[in-house]
């Protein structure tokens, strides 16, 4: 029979505006899989890459973890600000150390901001009808 090793593989859960992101950390050589597909290729705006790999950089841990995202709901800049927080999250639950860092440049503060819902009698949520006097 053989011995089982303990696999090491964090989780945790990002959410901004609608979008939800769900981020495996494993130790790794920096491979991105963000639904079946590479970072680059599913977000293909590199400041929404830059924006993602934030709490890497500011932990000093670019490429040193493999991540597996699973994203959700909400659209493209929403989901990513989702996996944002969420790898910020779950690098805190691979190694206590990182939450002073990542406090500090408020990547585990949810991001309250979501869509004004639409008023009855109005065309969006603040707009109005043009104003005839007469």
């Amino acid at each position: 029979m053989s011995a089982v090793t303990p696999e090491l593989r964090w989780h945790a859960i990002g959410r901004r505006k609608v979008g939800v992101a769900r981020v495996y950390l494993t130790p790794g050589s920096g491979k991105w899989n963000v639904n079946g597909r590479t970072l680059g290729d599913y977000f293909p705006r590199p400041s929404l890459v830059s924006h993602i790999q934030q709490p890497f950089v500011v932990t000093d841990t670019l490429g040193a973890f493999d991540v597996k995202a699973i994203c959700r709901g909400g659209g493209v800049t929403g989901q990513a600000g989702a996996l944002r927080m969420a790898i910020a999250r779950a690098l805190v639950v691979a190694d206590e150390r990182h939450r002073t860092k990542l406090r500090e440049q408020g990547l585990l503060t949810r991001d309250p901001r979501v869509v004004e819902r639409k008023k009855p009698g109005r065309a969006g949520a603040r707009k109005r009808f043009q104003f005839s006097k007469r």
